[in-house]
């Protein structure tokens, strides 16, 4: 089979000397670029180059070493464009579907150019997946790979912030900054953009010690968006896993510096960076998509396929990677070491991840390949480890089965909170979840620092939205409403959508200081979504993940920085601040219930009354008050500045019910006073009352209310 582009006359021949690794693009200092593409079904492959007016080179890689094709091609050097094209058998039912009339991107490749043109023109067959190969040539109307140099600067030092002093603030380089006033117009919506002093002083100012970006891997829009005249725009279609995505570069092919330089800006602020990765499917979608990349090279390498021939779907993506196979744990670990060595980062959410750790799609297994290979290497052991715990099947569905290394998003602690104050449940689910949630965890190796605490993310309404909406509104989306989850556990205070009365305003603002509030204050590690600080909304969207194709970067669902609220970022201020400086709410290890060395149970339970929780109490779901007194003083004496204040024992009350009268709960051998240190009912979390006051007394609240007393000094 021959591709049906005429080769230029005498191209550059490349010529053999080295071995098969490093895979991808490498410069070379005595000049020319050694290629090394995995191909192994394959009994030719050329690389061939793309010079500005889109005519191509084609070069016959020389070598053949463990199914790599390599070989060196001189006067080649940074910035050359290039793809692959493979040759070899066409057989969809065993999976081989190598086609040389389309041009292939490099699965290594450290930077991508232009787009796609005509998408019938990536399609390697003909009218059937599973029919004759398509004899169309797509150059010309899909990405280029480009050769790059090392990055050639040092990363800066990492704040290396402790996972118990961890603050996580998930948010989207392109919209976060689309509309900040303190960023420069030119750079709104790019990796600079977060290099701005405004947005710097922000983040640090609330108290943040980490971002976790939304997938910044070059990726393209999947076929069934871009069917619909959309284009996808939280990144999870994935067409690179080493290069940064363009789209998000002030200046065109500056991204990976631009990148570097946006590390470097938020470790000197003292903020970590943690990548949202999506190793788990890329942009090809099924066999029926297009092939860009890894199809071409070794489908049955790269992913799951079945018996005859098609893909094993545990994404809702039409593919999955498949994370046993050599290829595959090579090309992640690479990418992974490739980000944190010469990039800087610092950490990993690894989305799906469970479908990362199911060989050959069947059972879970902590200890597949992947997560072995990720787990012990020497580079990625000293990052921040993050998993989704499930995919998008009912098996795939494993909290808390992570190994001893990952921390996990914990959807069961959003549920719980969002669903204590909104009335729905008693107080035993959220105990748990206030406490670190051990009865999802194995205490034996796992730490309460490993649930990531959340109450809204990218995927579903922003925290605003939580409150104003009852039902999700994505008609913008064009698919009639049919995404977006079903269930949200929001309310909408009498109103669906904005409101003018004063009433619906007051109840919505003290409904999510209060969830704000539990967030902040419960033990494990919390994450903030971008704009929950100062109100930002979705307008009742709950997937906000693509726009139409013509939506400039700027209009990409913005942060809405014109209507944020300072009481709103005032209020979070205070709580992180308060968290910061009590080490008893971001504990390393699970409290224990009962007498430790100090003789005092580390944790007690109390309901409105001041009474000790019994059996009754706690599965009674009409119950709508909760005390927790937290006894920190096995953590010895919090000093600031050298002064000593009082150790970081107190009390934390949830109250989701109406106006009522409160008994301030205390052990039976604390007779002391306590201080109220915060009281969400307040715009500000300031309490109205600082003055001392004896447990067993009873305080008044208005209706939902976080408090927190602490023991007086």
């Amino acid at each position: 089979m021959s591709p049906s582009t005429t080769e230029p006359t005498a191209p550059p021949v490349a010529h053999a000397g080295r071995g098969p690794f490093p895979l991808g693009a490498t410069p070379l200092p005595g000049g020319g670029t050694h290629f090394a593409v995995h191909a192994p079904h394959s009994d030719r492959v050329q690389v061939c180059l793309v010079d500005e007016n889109g005519r191509e080179q084609r070069v016959d890689l020389p070598d053949r070493t463990f199914g790599i094709w390599h070989g060196t091609v001189p006067g080649v050097g940074p910035g050359q464009r290039y793809g692959y094209r493979a040759y070899g058998p066409w057989r969809p039912r065993a999976g081989l579907r190598t086609n040389p009339h389309k041009l292939l991107l490099d699965p290594w490749a450290r930077r991508l150019t232009g787009g796609i043109g005509d998408p019938q023109r990536l399609l390697a067959y003909d009218d059937d997946p599973f029919g004759a190969p398509s004899t169309v040539d797509s150059l010309g109307h899909t990405p280029l790979s480009v050769v790059t140099g090392p990055a050639g600067t040092a990363r800066s030092a990492r704040p290396g912030t402790a996972w118990e002093q961890t603050v996580l603030y998930e948010l989207h380089v392109g919209s976060f900054t689309a509309r900040h006033p303190g960023v420069p117009p030119e750079r709104r919506g790019t990796y600079l953009g977060l290099t701005a002093p405004a947005v710097l002083d922000h983040l640090a100012g609330l108290g943040v010690t980490a971002v976790e970006l939304l997938p910044v891997h070059a990726f393209v829009t999947e076929p069934p968006v871009r069917a619909r005249g959309m284009r996808n725009h939280w990144g999870y279609s994935t067409a690179s896993y080493f290069a940064p995505h363009p789209g998000y570069a002030s200046v065109p092919g500056a991204e990976i510096a631009e990148f570097g330089a946006m590390v470097d800006a938020l470790h000197a602020a003292g903020i970590e960076v943690i990548l949202d990765v999506v190793y788990n499917h890329t942009c090809e979608w099924s066999v029926a998509g297009p092939t860009l990349s890894w199809r071409g090279l070794d489908a049955p390498g790269y992913y799951l396929l079945d018996e005859h021939g098609g893909d094993i779907d545990l994404t809702g993506c039409g593919n999955t990677v498949d994370a046993a196979s050599p290829i595959a744990v090579r090309m992640v670990c690479d990418s992974l070491r490739h980000w944190a060595n010469e990039m800087g980062v610092d950490g990993f959410r690894f989305d799906l991840a469970s479908a990362l750790g199911r060989p050959r799609g069947g059972q879970f297994d902590p200890r597949a390949a992947l997560f072995t290979a990720v787990t012990t290497d020497p580079v990625l052991t000293d990052l921040k480890l993050i998993a989704e715990p499930w995919d998008a099947t009912g098996p795939g569905y494993r909290l808390g089965e992570f190994g001893a290394q990952w921390s996990e998003w914990n959807d069961r602690y959003r549920d719980a909170v969002r669903r204590f104050w909104a009335g729905r449940s008693g107080v035993r689910e959220i105990a748990s979840r206030l406490a670190g949630s051990e009865d999802l965890y194995d205490r034996t190796v796992r730490q309460p620092w490993m649930s990531i605490n959340f109450v809204a993310a990218h995927d579903g309404f922003p925290v605003a939205d939580l409150v104003a909406y009852e039902r999700k509104h994505n008609e913008a989306n064009g698919e009639d409403g049919r995404d977006g989850a079903e269930h949200n556990e929001s309310v909408n205070h009498g109103v669906e959508g904005p409101s003018a009365d004063p009433e619906i305003v007051a109840a919505r603002e003290r409904h999510v200081r209060a969830l704000l509030a539990t967030l902040l204050l419960s033990t494990g590690t919390p994450m903030l979504l971008a704009g929950d600080e100062f109100g930002n909304s979705q307008g009742g969207n709950n997937n906000a993940y693509c726009v139409p194709a013509d939506t400039p970067v700027t209009d990409a669902w913005p942060l809405d920085w014109s209507s944020a609220d300072p009481a709103r970022i005032a209020f979070v201020q205070q709580l992180l601040g308060l968290r910061k400086v009590v080490p008893v709410l971001r504990q390393r290890r699970f409290f224990d219930g009962r007498a430790r060395t100090v003789g005092f149970p580390d944790l007690v339970w109390f309901g409105g009354d001041g009474a000790e929780l019994d059996e009754s109490g706690w599965h009674d779901d009409d119950r709508r008050t909760l005390q927790a007194w937290v006894d920190g003083s096995q953590l010895g004496t919090v000093t600031r500045a050298g002064v000593p204040l009082a150790d970081s024992s107190g009390l934390i009350v949830l109250h989701a019910g109406g106006p009522a009268s409160i008994v301030l709960a205390g052990p039976e051998w604390y007779r002391g006073r306590v201080v109220c240190a915060f009281d969400s009912s307040a715009p500000d979390g300031a309490p109205a009352d600082r003055s001392p006051r004896p447990v067993g007394t009873e305080t008044e609240v208005s209706g939902p209310t976080v408090l927190v007393f602490r023991t007086e000094g």
